[in-house]
């Protein structure tokens, strides 16, 4: 069971990037840009804190040896 939950996880992604496409292709102002979103995440101290916290995170994990 726990196995069929995993593939249909793996298996969401993709379609869910495919119906993000299809969206925005049917009704373009239905979904802000990259520029917009990243504005809106910006403007607290706290996201910007937490995104450089993150992508250290992440490079700390699987950059370093």
């Amino acid at each position: 069971m726990i196995h069929v939950m995993v593939v249909a996880g793996y298996a969401l992604v993709p379609v869910a990037g495919i119906a993000l496409v299809v969206v925005t292709h049917v009704r373009p102002a239905a979904l802000a840009g990259l520029g917009e979103l990243l504005g809106r995440v910006f403007v607290t101290r706290a996201a910007r804190i937490t995104l450089l916290l993150f992508v250290w995170w992440l490079g700390w994990h699987f950059l370093v040896g």
